[in-house]
């Protein structure tokens, strides 16, 4: 079973990061909320996914591109 939720990404924090011992890494943590207006399909998403947050820390600058400030991004979460 899969459940999907919604989440908008609303700001990001860019940091160096110990990650690997003789060199700093750059790290962007992407915050998170889950949606609950603009759409019919986000009001239905708020009735499943009512409160919460999610922060996503990211080392690969290619990734950070895919995501910007304000827009909304689905999340399925699926047995491993």
């Amino acid at each position: 079973m899969t459940v999907r939720a919604k989440f908008k990404l609303n700001s990001f924090t860019t940091e160096l990061d110990s990650y690997e011992r003789d060199k700093p890494v750059e790290k962007r943590t992407l915050n998170f909320t889950p949606v609950y207006q603009g759409s019919e399909e986000n009001k239905k998403f708020w009735q499943y996914t009512p409160s919460g947050s999610l922060q996503l820390g990211v080392v690969n600058p290619d990734v950070w591109k895919e995501f910007e400030i304000g827009e909304e991004y689905y999340l399925d979460f699926t047995p491993a």
